[in-house]
């Protein structure tokens, strides 16, 4: 796994948190209890903050970055993501807010700005404008994205039983984690 400083900041991970050997977590990036992240997956907080709450699971090959401060973001954007969320595999979330129990589908990509309030699901595939406002309580699908339905209450439950299921498997695979490179080996080479 890669856990690295930028400029003198360094990544503050919860110690029940896990994070894959295959996954990046570079500069200001706060990671919560219970919280996972994936093989692949990027958290780069290097020109602002990345915080991720509590029992959030960042799936397989997301990207998570933040905007600088500068002439055309005035302050920067950093990314901020709440408790008990699931974010799916491949999802890019940029500079933005998806509060507590919310689930963000497959490849869906999540713009500067944009704020995915309590008890959204943002369906696979979608693509959230920068400075967009999505509502909880609501399914939201395409590209660009907009509101479907309402969520239904199996639908609702389903969030928080994901993030409670991605809670127990990091725990499962935190426990299993080989302490040397000789134990990731499940044999051993002879000539």
């Amino acid at each position: 796994m890669a856990i690295r400083n930028y400029q003198g900041d360094e990544p503050r991970i919860h110690e029940d948190a896990y994070i894959d050997q295959a996954a990046t977590v570079i500069g200001k990036v706060q990671i919560g209890a219970q919280s996972s992240l994936w093989p692949m997956s990027v958290a780069r907080g290097d020109v602002n903050y990345i915080e991720i709450g509590a029992r959030t699971n960042i799936q397989d090959g997301s990207v998570l970055h933040v905007t600088h401060d500068g002439p055309y973001s005035a302050g920067g954007y950093p990314l901020i993501v709440g408790e008990d969320v699931t974010v799916g595999h491949n999802v890019t979330l940029h500079a933005c807010t998806v509060e507590s129990a919310c689930l963000i589908g497959m490849g869906s990509i999540v713009m500067d700005g944009a704020v995915i309030k309590s008890g959204a699901i943002v369906g696979a595939g979608a693509l959230v404008p920068p400075g967009k406002t999505l509502e909880g309580g609501y399914l939201w699908i395409g590209s660009p994205v907009k509101r479907a339905r309402s969520l239904t209450a199996k639908e609702r439950e389903s969030i928080l039983y994901s993030a409670k299921h991605y809670a127990q498997l990091a725990e499962k695979h935190r426990q299993e984690r080989p302490e040397s490179v000789d134990e990731m080996l499940p044999y051993t080479f002879t000539d």
